[in-house]
């Protein structure tokens, strides 16, 4: 670990309590794998780091246990310099938070959510004007600081959410699945408003599933089952792949599994009803493959590798279900 992380986390795992279900007119319990598994992380100060993942793979959890909402039952943690165990008061007064569940009021204005959310950290006054002119100016909402919050569109109400979570001057934002229903317009707000406050020394941690929203963070961590089964830049992450990404779809299925296998000498990944390998003249074998499989081709594509490509590599699956 370097002395410059705003996040480190060393070899912890967390287990929900046994899950119940009925069987039989009786309830039996049942345990579920580790939401967590011996996880360890690094996140370096001013960067955007991304938590990348299909729902399951440990995200919330981890995001939870770093908003202090979770408590750690083994291995250790810190987070903005303060030791997630035994001081999450510290660690609390250290970082700003945003929900994946929207918190405003929205019967009330962009000031007045503000003005609420201010004194709730002990904020008062002269000072708390400042600080909530300063939050608004961070996230280019100034303009809209005496409207109500229902007139607002969902990226304007997600910044203004990003705005409370600045007020008490934080080292570190932690934002869970920031651009939930936001339409792509009001994304690229947003990510425009989490890239200036970068640029002023701000760290960001966020949880994601989209493809693009993870490919503008400095960083990720690509999760699965509770481990971290890829970390690196975005360009990095892609790089691993090499080559090309060819994908082919059959009828029977079995055929492009037995072709792919005899032309390349790779064990093709199945992933649904398609079958994907990774080469690196895609061109020739999709050529060769339209060639040899005729009337049982239903579709076949050649892609550069993508970070989902990674991880069905990785792991066999895809971000949106099982293989």
């Amino acid at each position: 670990m370097t002395t410059t992380s705003a996040i480190e986390v060393t070899q912890v795992t967390y287990r929900y309590p046994p899950s119940r279900s009925r069987q039989r007119g009786r309830a039996v319990a049942s345990s579920d794998g580790p939401a967590l598994d011996d996880l360890s992380l690094e996140v370096p100060e001013g960067t955007i780091f991304g938590l990348l993942g299909p729902n399951g793979g440990g995200k919330s959890t981890l995001f939870r246990l770093l908003a202090t909402l979770l408590p750690l039952q083994s291995g250790g943690a810190t987070v903005a310099g303060a030791d997630l165990t035994t001081r999450p008061d510290l660690v609390r007064s250290r970082i700003g938070v945003t929900f994946q569940n929207a918190s405003l009021d929205r019967r009330l204005t962009v000031r007045e959510n503000l003005l609420c959310s201010g004194q709730l950290y002990g904020l008062w006054g002269a000072a708390l004007a400042t600080r909530i002119d300063a939050a608004l100016g961070a996230v280019s909402m100034r303009d809209r600081a005496d409207d109500l919050c229902e007139s607002l569109s969902g990226g304007m109400q997600r910044r203004v959410e990003v705005a409370k979570g600045l007020l008490h001057r934080p080292q570190l934002l932690l934002l869970d699945e920031p651009s939930t229903g936001l339409d792509p317009g009001a994304r690229l707000d947003l990510w425009h408003s989490l890239e200036t406050l970068r640029a002023e020394g701000m760290t960001v941690l966020l949880t994601t599933h989209l493809m693009d929203e993870a490919a503008k963070c400095d960083r990720l961590a690509l999760l699965h089952r509770g481990r971290i089964v890829a970390q690196g830049s975005p360009g990095q992450l892609q790089a691993e792949l090499g080559g090309q990404v060819v994908t082919v779809e059959t009828q029977p299925a079995e055929a492009a599994e037995h072709v792919l296998q005899e032309l390349t000498g790779i064990a093709p990944l199945r992933v649904g009803p398609q079958w994907r390998v990774s080469v690196s003249d895609g061109p020739a074998l999709v050529a060769r493959l339209a060639d040899r499989l005729g009337s049982q081709l239903i579709a076949i594509s050649l892609s550069q590798p993508t970070l989902e490509d990674l991880f069905v590599a990785r792991t066999g699956r895809t971000l949106w279900g099982d293989a």
